[in-house]
């Protein structure tokens, strides 16, 4: 059986950490790993399967032997390294925000829109908000359309990475003992808080982490009329993103009709008995690579609109994992 190297840029990360992880977990025919990171982070030793992988720094010719290269370093340096990293024969599926809007390059969920996936250049993944948002929401639009989204996120301080952890933690045990938390990573306190702002402020008042969610969904739909309207918050949670989504249908359908098309769609775990206290808990996504949906109920007005709770790990399902299914399908469709 042929075999294919890979390799991880940014592998010292939570997301690089993490795709070595998933790559570990997945059958597939997986010859060389090279694992790069800053120079600061140069010989390193991380595992994958019991084997003991040193961590590089990235130089000229270091992707002539890969076949495919998952990229989690950060835009400035995806857009510097993934040409050189294509230009030496690698498939690149980049997790940073460098690319995913150019209209030369896939924006791919596997379980969405896997026909866009090439086997050459550069594949980008969407933003983990947004991952989830579309696995819950798709089976729905797919059966009975959808014109309008309202969605307000409540996202996970591990999506700013591996010092927002730190700092929460610091800030909780600092105020748990009466001392004044110093916010170095956030603006503000993020302890025993929520923060209305992801990302920079742009001009029409939305941050840049809700106009991806605007912007990435009209690309992986190919819909330019659905409208959508987000709001995204910091949340003193380390893993795990949650979502609460209101949603318009362009045709009726029931509450079961619903419920019926989420539990059609694999990718999505409807967690959904509020009278027994069962819903999507932040908590319950570390345990599983599904996006869970619970809360549903119809509108109180509009008889076309809809609300729903979820949540999803924004890891593994909103970085990691989605990047490896990806690759799995360029693997299993012999597309290099």
């Amino acid at each position: 059986m042929k075999k294919y190297n890979f390799a991880i840029v940014g592998a010292t990360g939570l997301v690089g950490r993490e795709m070595l992880k998933v790559l570990s977990e997945f059958n597939l025919p997986v010859g060389e790993i090279k694992l790069f990171a800053t120079e600061r982070s140069k010989g390193q030793k991380l595992l994958f399967c019991d084997k003991e992988l040193t961590v590089q720094s990235v130089e000229k010719g270091c992707f002539k032997d890969v076949d495919i290269a998952l990229f989690s370093a950060g835009s400035l340096a995806s857009k510097e390294i993934s040409p050189i990293a294509v230009s030496e024969g690698a498939v690149v599926i980049d997790n940073s925000n460098a690319f995913r809007m150019s209209k030369k390059i896939p924006l791919v969920i596997p379980e969405i829109n896997p026909e866009r996936i090439k086997g050459k250049g550069i594949i980008a993944n969407p933003n983990c908000s947004t991952i989830q948002m579309l696995i819950a929401l798709y089976p729905i639009y797919k059966k009975f359309g959808i014109s309008r989204i309202i969605v307000s996120t409540y996202q996970a301080v591990s999506g700013t990475g591996k010092a927002a952890i730190e700092e929460l933690y610091i800030q909780t045990k600092g105020i748990l003992s009466g001392k004044e938390p110093v916010a170095k990573i956030y603006p503000h306190q993020i302890a025993f808080n929520c923060l209305p702002h992801i990302d920079i402020f742009e001009e029409n008042g939305f941050t840049r982490e809700e106009m991806k969610m605007v912007k990435e969904t009209k690309k992986i739909l190919s819909d330019d009329n659905i409208k959508i309207n987000p709001t995204a918050v910091r949340v003193p949670v380390v893993y795990g993103h949650s979502e609460s989504i209101y949603f318009e249908t362009t045709a009726k359908a029931s509450l079961n009709d619903i419920k019926s098309a989420l539990k059609s769609f694999d990718a999505v775990k409807l967690v959904d008995n509020p009278d027994k206290n069962i819903y999507p808990l932040a908590i319950d996504t570390e345990k599983t690579d599904k996006v869970l949906v619970g809360r549903l109920r119809r509108d109180i007005d509009n008889p076309l609109a809809f609300n729903m709770w979820v949540a999803g790990n924004n890891i593994r399902k909103g970085a990691a994992l989605n990047a490896v299914q990806i690759a799995s399908y360029i693997i299993n469709n012999n597309l290099i």
